[in-house]
């Protein structure tokens, strides 16, 4: 049975996670443990295979990885409330229209210092792509190398991918007009180009 709210292709799951980097990283090692940590994806035919990033050596996070490596990863992408005002037919119920992926994962952490540097210039890069002045790490003279190691890089290799881009798709006709319309009129396009992207022809 196909899921009305899976995503139409991989690269819409890679557009999501590069236009969204900062995840929750879950872990359980007894007790949960999360927290939120830019990542990078690597690709291997069009699909995100693993997720790269760093975290404090301090982070609880960081130890109960290591004792349990398997792990949870959150990605949030576009959301929004969607108004019962904004229909005529007052039968109908406000919904929350969003796109998320979970990622699980095993993750090791790799102290190669290389490893770490090819990292975190990428990280840099990327952020600051398409900025005027923009800056890169090697700005931060001694001090880089100092912070380097209060942190750990990490790969999490993709176990398993699940993602639910809920944009409407099982709205009838008329009422996902009303909603185009009343999230137009609110300004948030980014919620709207997602549910004309997974509604085409509506």
């Amino acid at each position: 049975m196909t899921d009305v709210f899976a995503p139409k292709s991989d690269e819409q799951v890679l557009r999501l996670v590069l236009g969204n980097p900062l995840a929750w990283v879950v872990a359980h090692d007894g007790e949960f443990r999360a927290s939120p940590l830019p990542l990078r994806p690597r690709v291997q035919v069009g699909r995100i295979a693993a997720l790269e990033g760093h975290m404090s050596r301090a982070n609880p996070l960081h130890a109960a990885l290591e004792r349990n490596p398997r792990a949870l990863i959150l990605f949030s992408g576009p959301q929004g409330y969607i108004s019962g005002s904004w229909v005529s037919n007052r039968t109908w119920a406000p919904t929350w229209n969003y796109a998320v992926v979970q990622f699980v994962v095993d993750l090791a952490f790799d102290e190669t210092p290389a490893r770490l540097d090819a990292h975190l210039h990428d990280l840099a890069d990327a952020m600051e792509r398409g900025r005027p002045n923009a800056w890169h790490p090697s700005e931060m003279g001694e001090r880089y190398e100092k912070l380097k190691r209060l942190i750990v890089p990490f790969d999490a290799k993709v176990v398993e991918q699940r993602a639910k881009f809920k944009m409407g798709q099982d709205e009838r006709d008329a009422t996902f007009a009303e909603i185009i319309a009343g999230l137009g009129r609110e300004g948030r396009d980014d919620l709207l180009s997602w549910m004309k992207e997974m509604n085409p022809g509506r």
